[in-house]
């Protein structure tokens, strides 16, 4: 039987995607987490399984089919799509890993690559050491959620993590020095909204002195929409108290859910 806190690191950890443990089999990556092979594997499969669940459920709405038909997967050679980000992407029933499914259960004589590369805990400045392995990976298309954790408040008192402006300049980055590696399609997802009343009450929150504030999230959010590249609000999808974990930050993939539903949506208008 394997302990939910366990289950918790594995569903938001992706040792595989640091530089230093890039190629480590799973034999390896299972001991970090104090599990064998099979154990971790099985959990791994667990995962996979809801998140093609979710897809199929996705499938059945109205329109959804049709917008996933639509989306500009298409190039010479087998389409590469990356996801750069922190635990809301890294989260192994994300939103990313949803569409990875619906990608495959509706185009599956299409040649389309997934890579995660979200790390958890990841600030948008942590996410700038990030850039020499979004250049070796060559994705044709990036789809960049990240500013979450620049949010947080490590104090009640404290100023965020990262500074606005700082979060503004290091986003810029994020996108210019990406395309001066290989340029690729960018498109932005705003960090998802906060919870505060569950995130104020979230013992490991409290414990650790992490406030977040809504507010903190929407400036991210309103500075994103106001890029000239294209951006999903996935604020406008999270909207019912269920779409939440028990901290307030972290989505559940009923959550995770709609986001895909308004990135594939948001995908296939803009082609």
């Amino acid at each position: 039987m394997i302990d939910p806190m366990t289950e918790r690191l594995v569903r938001f950890q992706r040792p595989g995607a640091l530089p230093y443990l890039i190629g480590a089999d799973e034999t390896r990556l299972a001991a970090l987490f104090g599990l064998d092979a099979a154990a971790y594997r099985t959990l791994l499969d667990g995962f996979d399984q809801q998140t093609r669940q979710a897809a199929e459920t996705l499938l059945t709405r109205p329109g959804l089919a049709d917008a996933v038909d639509r989306l500009p997967l298409h190039g010479q050679d087998a389409f590469h799509v990356a996801a750069v980000g922190e635990s809301t992407t890294a989260d192994r029933l994300s939103w990313f890993e949803i569409l990875r499914h619906l990608v495959a259960l509706r185009r599956p004589g299409d040649a389309v690559r997934f890579t995660n590369l979200a790390i958890s805990g990841s600030t948008t400045t942590q996410a700038l050491t990030q850039l020499p392995m979004l250049g070796f990976q060559r994705p044709d298309l990036v789809l960049c959620m990240i500013g979450g954790n620049d949010s947080q408040h490590l104090a009640p008192d404290a100023p965020t993590l990262v500074s606005a402006p700082e979060t503004e300049r290091n986003l810029a980055m994020l996108h210019d020095l990406a395309q001066r590696r290989g340029p690729a399609r960018w498109v932005w997802l705003t960090p998802s909204p906060i919870d505060e009343a569950r995130a104020g009450d979230y013992q490991h929150f409290r414990r650790a002195g992490i406030t977040w504030a809504g507010k903190d999230v929407d400036t991210i959010a309103d500075h994103l929409l106001n890029r000239p590249e294209l951006t999903v609000d996935t604020r406008t999808a999270i909207t019912a108290d269920h779409h939440f974990l028990d901290d307030g930050v972290h989505l559940s993939i009923e959550g995770h859910r709609e986001i895909t539903a308004a990135v594939v949506h948001a995908l296939a208008g803009a082609a």
